[in-house]
């Protein structure tokens, strides 16, 4: 069984992190303080921190790499879905993102790792690509 992931990020803005991920993305809101939330991202603790340092029209800065033909952003985070939640997660983000970085799309189609993918960034800039595949445990690790 996996255990839950946790992983820290830096938000310019509290209140605009908490409409993006709990009212937008739906993730439930745990603990919380006026520097930072913890969010439930598929069971795993995901927590924003305020970073004033940032700015308010400031962006985390990120580098991209060249993976299948599309710049992936480095660094990111993300997690991994079954494929039929992806695909639901796919369709609500095409109504809630407007620029996504990679749109939603099946990459090493008819080859072993065969993934549903999308990347997209928070209004701070983190950086978030969500994955689906049909058979996790076979496909995950497959080269």
């Amino acid at each position: 069984m996996l255990t839950p992931f946790h992983i820290a990020v830096a938000v310019r803005d509290i209140d605009e992190a908490r409409e993006f991920y709990g009212r937008k993305m739906g993730f439930a809101e745990g603990r919380s303080s006026d520097h930072w939330i913890d969010f439930n991202m598929y069971g795993h603790q995901f927590v924003v921190h305020l970073n004033e340092s940032i700015g308010k029209d400031g962006k985390i800065p990120q580098i991209k790499n060249a993976v299948d033909g599309h710049g992936v952003p480095v660094p990111h985070c993300g997690v991994v879905l079954n494929f039929e939640d992806w695909e639901r997660l796919a369709e609500k983000l095409r109504g809630i993102i407007d620029n996504f970085i990679i749109e939603p799309y099946v990459r090493f189609q008819g080859q072993p790792g065969e993934q549903g993918t999308m990347f997209f960034t928070d209004p701070s800039g983190n950086a978030l690509e969500f994955k689906g595949f049909r058979d996790i445990e076979k496909d995950l690790f497959a080269t």
